[in-house]
């Protein structure tokens, strides 16, 4: 128990170093779980043992405090299981088509070892690699799409520096390359297509938001006009309303799993907005909304016979 009190004020002192808002005293009590008489004591302990901490008083006269940057430089450290986790994010994103992201989180790794001192990097290395084999991940078979790198960065390019893009896309249905010009908004990852999500800077379909797949983006150029939001769009929200990452309008879904396949599916997040009902005779129900029909299917295939769909009612008719 002193162990974890000791952890809890050392991981709060890099908390309270990390930010220049400060924490309160709510805060600390909520992270730890623990009262607010024992967040007061967490935080004069902190302040005994640095110091340097400085009190802001904000609106509603809330007192927060953090401790300046540079004051934990010699505490502050990295543990073989937190460089192996970076690590396996890096071949996550190099087996998900992305490489960029792979480049950045390799870049994050690299920092962070220079900054480690020689001794103990070479403590650590060997049980990072030892971490690394012993919690390998299954890489899914079969063919993976082909994204051109460079299309990704010059989008990527243009919505941190709020630009439209104009982009030659080609259309799969029509078997046409098309030129659009576009308000580029942000990127959704599916199992079989990564996609961007933009809208149409002519406003010819108004404010609808479309998915344009990676792969079939043939050329991009960034524009200087300034890219235009819809107003209250916002990513998450769009991305919650589909099953995976391609998006139709939402309807209410109800799988039911029989009592072989229950326990399995339990431990499934199928949908961040998803409840789940377990039945009295065993069975497992699951209730949603979302669109994304195709991928629902799909996903569904994988269960076989262990899923019956109940909503949409008409699911198998419309097959």
């Amino acid at each position: 128990m002193a162990y974890e009190k000791t952890y809890d004020l050392l991981d709060l002192a890099i908390w309270m170093q990390s930010t220049r808002e400060g924490i309160s005293l709510n805060d600390i009590a909520e992270k730890y779980q623990v009262s607010r008489r024992t967040a007061e004591r967490m935080r004069d302990m902190i302040i005994t043992r640095f110091p340097q901490a400085e009190e802001i008083i904000c609106e509603n006269n809330q007192k927060r405090w953090y401790i300046p940057q540079g004051t934990l430089k010699d505490l502050i450290n990295f543990s073989a299981e937190e460089l192996s986790v970076l690590e396996t994010a890096k071949e996550l994103f190099e087996n998900k088509q992305m490489a960029e992201k792979s480049r950045v989180i390799e870049g994050v790794i690299d920092k962070i070892k220079a900054s480690i001192k020689t001794d103990i990097i070479r403590k650590i290395e060997p049980d990072t690699e030892a971490l690394l084999e012993a919690e390998g991940f299954i890489c899914r078979p079969g063919p993976k799409l082909i994204i051109d790198e460079k299309i990704v960065s010059a989008i990527r390019q243009a919505i941190l520096e709020c630009h439209q893009i104009q982009i030659k896309y080609y259309n799969q249905s029509t078997n046409k390359i098309s030129i659009n010009t576009l308000n580029p908004y942000g990127f959704l990852y599916g199992e079989r297509n990564h996609y961007l999500v933009a809208h149409h800077a002519d406003g010819y379909y108004g404010n609808e938001v479309h998915n344009f797949i990676l792969s079939n983006i043939k050329e991009v150029k960034i524009l200087e006009s300034v890219i235009v939001n819809i107003p209250d769009f916002s990513l998450q929200k769009y991305a919650e309303e589909s099953f995976g990452a391609y998006h139709e309008n939402p309807f209410d879904v109800e799988w039911l799993f029989d009592k072989e396949a229950a326990k399995d599916a339990e431990h499934y997040i199928f949908h961040p907005t998803q409840t789940m009902i377990k039945n009295p005779d065993g069975t497992l129900t699951v209730k949603f909304r979302a669109g994304g029909r195709l991928e629902m299917d799909w996903h569904l295939y994988t269960w076989g016979n262990h899923v019956k769909v109940i909503k949409p009612e008409n699911w198998y008719k419309e097959k």
